[in-house]
């Protein structure tokens, strides 16, 4: 009896206690990963992006480029961007390269502040406009 297909693209820790707060899904391309990650990057889901940006840089062969799509994200602290710079390290280590390939307004704003966007592929922001339209420095 032959196994149905696996879903191009499955979601990682769906039943999550609670409901989902972190959705990560998978899909691998002809040219490398992508990891396409939705809601919340905080120090109760951390540990679930790291074993699925783990499992993605195992699975995905040497040098085999990594992209992360944070578009849907709605949240990351500093546990969260930690977990990204650490999975930086371990890609650096493999050879393998990572870049995030989009992002949500608040993930840019973080990137932005703590000066990591570079780090990722991501241009450094020039300046943010504030509510009022002017311009600020981050």
């Amino acid at each position: 009896m032959t196994p149905p297909p696996a879903d191009p693209t499955p979601s990682l820790f769906p039943d999550a206690p609670d409901g989902p707060r972190i959705r990560v899904e998978v899909e691998p391309t002809a040219t490398g990963t992508v990891l396409r990650l939705g809601g919340e990057i905080d120090m109760d889901t951390a540990h679930q992006l790291d074993t699925a940006l783990g499992r993605a840089l195992s699975d995905g062969g040497e040098r085999r480029p990594l992209s992360l799509d944070l578009s849907e994200v709605t949240f990351c602290d500093s546990t969260g961007l930690n977990t990204l710079l650490r999975a930086r390290q371990r890609a650096l280590d493999r050879h393998v390269p990572l870049s995030i390939t989009a992002v949500s307004e608040q993930v840019a704003h973080l990137l932005d502040i703590t000066r990591t966007a570079p780090l990722f592929g991501l241009p450094p922001s020039r300046a943010r406009r504030t509510s009022d339209g002017s311009r600020s420095r981050p």
